[in-house]
């Protein structure tokens, strides 16, 4: 897992340890060290860690005048141990949202394992968001990784689902992507284009 790198095409763009306004504003990275793992496995140290022991993330772009952020997801999210939404709310949600962002779009390729618990934060999340005309969506998400999320009832605070799996968003540009799930979240269409 420690060559499985963020998505890096997008640093043109966006850079969040450069943005002052971001949760990981002057983060320095370590080529050579390795300081996070996935249980017995090293991460590439270009991730980002928010307090989740198994859990890690990288704002790959956040737009402050269109509201929304882009973040791409790697490890295990586990609430029933760990608590890792009240971990990613507190310490990277809630800032984003004091900073104004609104819409979240999650990739959940390497998203490997969801254990679920108490739904609070979710809700109190999606009450947040929908105040201010905001919404989560996860992206790819890995079939056995769906089902556990809709077991855990997570398909009422955050779109998911079919038409949100197998879409092909690197190649593209980040205002591209949110533009295009943003239409999927408006019903406007029903599929990402491929």
């Amino acid at each position: 897992m420690h060559d499985i790198e963020p998505h890096f095409s997008w640093r043109d763009y966006y850079t969040a340890s450069e943005d002052p306004r971001s949760p990981f504003f002057s983060q320095e990275y370590s080529e050579i060290d390795f300081p996070h793992k996935f249980y017995n496995f090293l991460l590439h140290p270009q991730w980002d860690e928010f307090g989740a022991s198994t859990l890690y993330l990288k704002v790959l772009y956040a737009d402050y005048d269109q509201g929304y952020a882009l973040i791409e997801l790697i490890g295990e999210w586990n609430d029933t141990l760990h608590n890792d939404i009240m971990l990613l709310k507190r310490n990277v949600l809630e800032p984003m949202m004091d900073e104004g962002i609104k819409k979240f779009v999650f990739f959940a390729e390497n998203l490997l394992n969801f254990h679920g618990g108490d739904d609070d934060y979710y809700f109190e999340w999606s009450e947040e968001m929908q105040e201010e005309g905001g919404w989560a969506v996860m992206l790819n998400t890995r079939k056995h990784v769906e089902e556990e999320m809709f077991d855990a009832r997570l398909d009422h605070y955050l779109h998911m689902g079919e038409q949100y799996n197998d879409i092909i968003w690197r190649p593209h540009k980040p205002d591209v992507v949110f533009q295009l799930v943003q239409a999927l979240v408006d019903g406007r269409i029903k599929r990402l284009a491929e």
